[in-house]
Formats: structure tokens, C-alpha cells, sequence
């Protein structure tokens, strides 16, 4: 429990509240999100799991929801066709507020106060009072993480998620894109594949689930009162669900095998994921493994690589083949952000998109040496048009950054970057793809 809080018996009273709401998912929800990771963990779908770096309070707005939700389908229909497997979307949505931190303290000139956490915790602004941690703002992220949930449900079940209309706004992206060229090509396909279903009567009237979606909500299990707060006992099963989100992850900081994060994910049966760094050996990560998947069960847990563009191939091989050799039923998946941030000339913290698109690529070509499924990716990204990523057909310079930089944290791709990346990952799917069924 967080110890700096100025009045801890308001903080207890907010966690007594959170306990009496309603499941902001439920049981069955994270059951289905489960059974579809084990079809990724079979090598038989690919995980596409983004958003936002920290969601905001104040961003929060339907465009953005929308605009985000938009982003995950345009780019899993693109994956989709290229890799010819399912998509499983997971947003970083309706729950990621809170920021781990380097340091607990942050100085501006001479003046020193507590580092901004996440809007769930304390504000930006740099004066005493938004840096004071207030309970209140702990019920301010469950109802706007309740209200998102309600939009995301409207959103993907009410047409709006229509495979037409998702193809509709590739195609925008393609005939405006700099290179736009190659990535013509792979949605003049689509075209032609939706050209077919048409023709033999395979439209959104005749079947409505061309019309439906299914998108899960994921967030960092950082602050566990919160999750404790959250956690429901499952009637029908007697198992204990999380249920603040459908997928929770551990990170990179808290992944110690005696420590209290782990403890908790060891007792409830969501999906779940732990971040894998650079300092991560073997035998670090097959006591993990054990203590949160005992029973080896598929869809149960995500390995989530978050190495650098420049350490990935030398760190992630042998993670790989231990988690082979032993016979573990874990996903593999790569973050490819937080491994390749840095500080721009101008002053601000930005990742290059090159960099960003290497991690991944490395990440396919371990896997594909190892004889491992390349599960997925995990993205920082928005649907908006923000400048806090360098390069991209739209080549963001260091100059540009301070135009559109919006981000509560970190730097995210914006929406003509993620989409390229997904295009661009499509490719070298579908390379691998071509290449395994000549060998075969």
C-alpha cells in the first residue's frame, strides 16, 4: 500500500468504495481473452496489444477513445490479411494511469517535489499542491475507465467496427502516405479479397459479425491496492478474476519473484504478462514462469521483450530456447518503446521510429531462428497526430517535436506511424510466411 499519502485513512476509505463498485470487466470476458491467447501461444493468431503511455484525465474525450480504437483495427485487419491468422486486439485503455519512475523526486532549478506517477496519483503541474498524492483521483480513473469501457463496447459492436469501413480509412492512409506505393499494393489486395466476399455474398448484412469486434483492455498492475481493491471472487468457478482489466502486466521494476507484485498475480486467473529487460537471464525467468503459469496452461501468460533495437539479439536468444527446451506454453511479444528512448537536442525525451521498427524486426528473426511463434507486439501509441516519435514516411525531425509533444510520460507513435509500422510488420509476416510454406 502507498505510504505517502497525507491522510491515510482518506486513502483506506476511497479502497472501501472501490471494493463496492461494480466489475469494471468481468469473468467470462477475461475467460474468452484467455482461450484467445492460447490460439496465439499455438502460433495460430498474433497479439496486437496498444495505447496510451499513461492515459490522462485531461485527453479523456470520445475522439480519443475512437480514434484509438480505430488505430488497433486498422492495423489488425493489415496484420490479419498479411499474416493470415487472426488478430487479438488489446488495448493499453480504460486502466493504464499509473507511472512507474525512476525517481521518486524531480528538480527543476533549485526547487525539488515528488515525481508525477501518473494522473492517478498526483498531478503535472510543478507546484506542491498537484504533487501531493490525493485518493480522490483513484475513483476519478475508475469512472473514466468505467465510461471508456462503455464507449469501447458501443464502439465494436455497433458497426462502427464494420470491416468495410476499417479498410476505408487504410486506403485514406495509403494514398497519402510519402511511400505510399508499397503500401498500396497490400490494401489494393485487400480491395480485391472484400471485392470477392461481396460478390459471393459475403457482406455485413449477410453476416453480422463483419460488423462486431472483439477488444480487451490491459493495463500495468502497478499500484496493487487498486487490483487488490478490484479483485472479485468468481462464483460460477471459485476462481479469483482482476477485475479492473481483462490483462494485467508486471513490470520490469516489480518482476522479483519474492516481491509483492508477483504475489498477487500468482492468485488471480486473468491473462497476464511480465516485461523481459535486457538484465534478464534464464534463471531468472523459468522460476517466473513456474511461480505465475504452474500448470503450463496456454493463453495464461505473455513474455513481453523490452531490449533495445541494439541488445535485442544478443539478449533475447537465449530467453528463447529456455523457454522451448523446458517446454513452456508462454507467449512471446515484444515492446519495442521502452528500450529505445532517448533525449532529443531540443531537450525531449523521444524514440526513433527506426530504432522502434528494428526492435521488432530483430524480434521476428530471433523467434524464426529459435523455432518460436512471434506472438505479438505492444505498442505506446495514439490515434492523434502527435509529433513525440522521430522519423516515419512522415519524417518527425528533432525541430518538430515541440509542435504537437502531448504525452502525460513517455513518447508514443502517432497514428501514420503505427499504421506504417503494422504495415511494414505485415511484410516481414508475410515473408516468413512465404519462405516456411516454400521449405515445407
Amino acid at each position: 500500500m502507498p505510504t505517502d499519502y497525507p491522510d491515510m485513512a482518506a486513502l483506506e476509505r476511497v479502497e472501501d468504495e472501490l471494493r463496492a463498485m461494480p466489475p469494471l470487466v468481468f469473468a467470462g470476458e477475461a475467460r474468452n481473452l484467455k482461450d484467445r491467447l492460447a490460439q496465439v501461444e499455438a502460433g495460430n493468431a498474433f497479439l496486437l496489444q496498444g495505447g496510451d503511455c499513461a492515459e490522462s484525465f485531461k485527453e479523456f474525450s470520445t475522439d480519443n477513445i475512437r480514434d484509438t480504437l480505430r488505430l488497433i483495427l486498422q492495423m489488425a485487419v493489415v496484420l490479419t490479411f498479411a499474416g493470415r491468422k487472426p488478430v487479438v486486439k488489446v488495448g493499453r485503455i480504460a486502466g493504464q494511469f499509473a507511472k512507474p519512475r525512476s525517481s521518486a523526486i524531480e528538480q527543476i532549478g533549485e526547487v525539488e517535489l515528488p515525481s508525477y506517477r501518473g494522473d492517478i496519483i498526483n498531478g503535472m503541474g510543478f507546484t506542491p499542491e498537484e504533487r501531493l498524492p490525493d485518493p480522490q483521483r483513484l475513483l476519478k480513473a475508475y469512472h473514466q475507465s468505467s465510461a471508456t469501457l462503455n464507449l469501447l463496447r458501443a464502439f465494436a459492436g455497433g458497426g462502427y467496427a464494420d470491416l468495410y469501413n476499417i479498410h476505408r480509412w487504410t486506403l485514406g492512409f495509403a494514398a497519402e502516405n510519402a511511400y505510399g506505393a508499397k503500401y498500396r499494393d497490400l490494401a489494393d489486395k485487400i480491395s480485391e479479397a472484400l471485392a470477392f466476399m461481396a460478390a459471393v455474398g459475403v457482406t455485413p448484412e449477410t453476416h453480422p459479425d463483419l460488423s462486431r469486434v472483439e477488444i480487451f483492455t490491459s493495463h500495468e498492475a502497478l499500484l496493487l491496492n487498486v487490483e487488490s481493491a478490484m479483485t472479485r471472487l468468481d462464483g460460477a468457478t471459485g476462481e479469483w478474476f482482476d477485475t479492473s482489466a481483462h490483462m494485467l502486466w508486471i513490470g520490469e521494476r516489480t518482476r522479483q519473484l519474492d516481491g509483492a507484485h508477483v504475489d498477487f498475480m500468482k492468485g488471480i486467473s486473468n491473462p497476464i504478462g511480465v516485461k523481459c529487460g535486457p538484465t534478464m537471464e534464464p534463471d531468472d525467468l523459468l522460476p517466473l514462469i513456474d511461480a505465475l503459469n504452474p500448470d503450463n496452461i496456454p493463453g495464461r501468460l505473455t513474455l513481453i521483450g523490452r531490449f533495445g533495437a541494439d541488445k535485442v539479439g544478443d539478449r533475447l536468444p537465449a530467453l528463447m530456447a529456455a523457454t522451448k527446451a523446458e517446454g513452456k506454453r508462454v507467449i512471446w511479444s515484444i515492446d519495442p518503446m521502452h528500450g529505445n528512448t532517448l533525449k532529443a537536442s531540443t531537450g525531449f525525451k523521444t524514440r526513433p521510429f527506426d530504432r522502434i521498427l528494428g526492435e521488432v524486426r530483430s524480434f521476428i528473426d530471433v523467434a524464426e531462428a529459435e523455432g518460436v511463434h512471434p506472438g505479438g507486439v505492444h505498442l505506446e501509441m495514439t490515434g492523434q497526430n502527435v509529433t513525440e516519435c522521430l522519423g516515419g514516411a512522415q519524417a518527425v525531425t528533432e525541430d518538430d517535436l515541440s509542435s504537437r509533444y502531448h504525452t502525460h510520460c513517455d513518447p508514443r507513435l502517432n497514428a501514420d506511424q503505427a499504421l506504417e509500422l503494422a504495415f511494414l510488420v505485415a511484410e516481414r509476416l508475410k515473408s516468413g510466411r512465404v519462405e516456411t510454406s516454400e521449405a515445407a
